[in-house]
C-alpha cells in the first residue's frame, strides 16, 4: 500500500475556495484504479492547516494518478496556499490492527 500525505498552509481568505476544489474533486478520485481511499483533513487548531491522504494500492497506481489531469489540478492550488503544497509518499509494507494492541495491553484490557 501506498500513502500520499498532502500538507497544505492555506490563505485564509483562499480557504473555502480549496476546499470547495478539493471536494469536488473526492468522488472522481475515489474511482480512480487502485484508489483506496482519499480524504481531506482540517487540523482541529488552525483551520487553515488542511492534509490530504490518499491510499493507492500499487505504486504504478499512484504514478498514474500523479501524471493525470486531477492531480495537475491539486497542483494549480498552489496559489491559494502561504507555501508550497508539503507532499509525502509512504511505502507500507505491513500493518497491524487492534490485535497489536492487545497484545501490548493485554487481551483482557478493551482500551
Amino acid at each position: 500500500m501506498i500513502i500520499v500525505r498532502i500538507t497544505m498552509n492555506v490563505l485564509s481568505e483562499k480557504q473555502k475556495e480549496l476546499v470547495q476544489t478539493v471536494l469536488s474533486m473526492m468522488g472522481p478520485m475515489k474511482k480512480e484504479t487502485g484508489c483506496m481511499s482519499y480524504a481531506l483533513f482540517c487540523d482541529i487548531e488552525d483551520q487553515n492547516l488542511l492534509t490530504l491522504l490518499e491510499e493507492w494500492r500499487t505504486r504504478k497506481d499512484l504514478d498514474h494518478h500523479l501524471q493525470s489531469e486531477m492531480f495537475s489540478v491539486l497542483l494549480g492550488t498552489k496559489s491559494l496556499l502561504n507555501e508550497p503544497h508539503e507532499i509525502n509518499i509512504y511505502t507500507i509494507h505491513q500493518s497491524e490492527g487492534q490485535e497489536a494492541v492487545h497484545a501490548v495491553r493485554g487481551k483482557g484490557l478493551q482500551q
